[in-house]
């Protein structure tokens, strides 16, 4: 049938998609492991091409890909996980589906297209056993207790000590020996539970992500003069720290975004503050002037 310019600028659309998923498939199907999950994701990135033959029956037009996407998913994928690239992608696609529902009214084959897409996001769902996201529990216990813990002392200490490179110090020292404390305690925890986790693998998890937090937080005592200033730094960065791991647990599990970060922000910054005012009072109390 002929097709208005409107409708094939759409279908070409939808081509460019198709192929450049493809290519975002089978990249990633070329990096992983797991054979299953190499094998699903490469029955998909077929699916895909047959899909951008059908639509180039349509238009009779031939579409590059998009190189920057391909790129950027490959990347997202190789780094910080298939799941959370996938699904990141799939969310994209959303606009699409809805689109593809438009066009069944006048191409029939655009219903098949949908009902392939629609599978795939189902398989997206349940396909991947990622090693990181099984150890989400562990990674958040080490997050958490050192933004809580590491925020609180460092308000504290900037009031109490007043000299950043003692604060750093003292910070220092304090951080390695609580992820080194969290760390037995989640290989301990996990031990003694029925859980898929290893429980050295687990405490592994725990203890990185307590130095990752601990150390910066205290880089900008390292970077900065005014000690307010640092302090604030530290905030921010605590505050980046937690939205950056909400929202990558958010596309990866399908938890929601909002009320987790502003559980997570809200306790940090709230023992920040309790703390900055135990520095002050301890301060007057004792007469500390360093």
């Amino acid at each position: 049938m002929a097709l208005s310019s409107s409708l094939k600028s759409l279908i070409l659309e939808f081509q460019e998609n198709e192929i450049t998923e493809y290519h975002i498939y089978s990249n990633l199907a070329r990096r992983t492991r797991a054979t299953e999950n190499r094998d699903l994701l490469q029955r998909i990135a077929e699916d895909e091409k047959r899909h951008y033959g059908e639509w180039k029956a349509q238009t009779g037009q031939d579409v590059k890909p998009n190189r920057l996407k391909i790129w950027w998913y490959t990347l997202l994928g190789s780094t910080v996980g298939l799941t959370f690239a996938l699904k990141l992608m799939e969310q994209g696609e959303e606009g699409a589906q809805e689109a593809y529902a438009e066009l069944i009214a006048v191409m029939p084959v655009a219903e098949q297209i949908l009902a392939d897409e629609d599978a795939h996001e189902a398989a997206l769902l349940g396909m991947l056993d990622e090693e990181m996201l099984r150890y989400t529990g562990s990674i958040i216990l080490g997050l958490n207790d050192a933004l809580v813990e590491l925020t609180g002392a460092l308000a504290g200490l900037t009031l109490a000590l007043q000299d950043r490179t003692l604060i750093a110090l003292t910070a220092s020292i304090t951080g390695i020996a609580a992820s080194m404390s969290m760390a037995a305690s989640e290989y301990l925890s996990t031990k003694t539970e029925e859980s898929v986790k290893t429980p050295g693998r687990a405490a592994l998890y725990t203890g990185i992500a307590y130095v990752f937090t601990v150390v910066a937080l205290i880089l900008p005592y390292l970077l900065f003069d005014n000690l307010y200033v640092c302090l604030g730094v530290a905030l921010l960065v605590a505050v980046l720290i937690i939205a950056a791991f909400n929202y990558y647990v958010s596309v990866a599990e399908d938890e929601p975004f909002r009320r987790r970060f502003a559980e997570m922000a809200g306790l940090s910054l709230s023992i920040a503050a309790l703390s900055f005012g135990a520095g002050y009072l301890i301060r007057e109390l004792f007469g500390v002037d360093v």
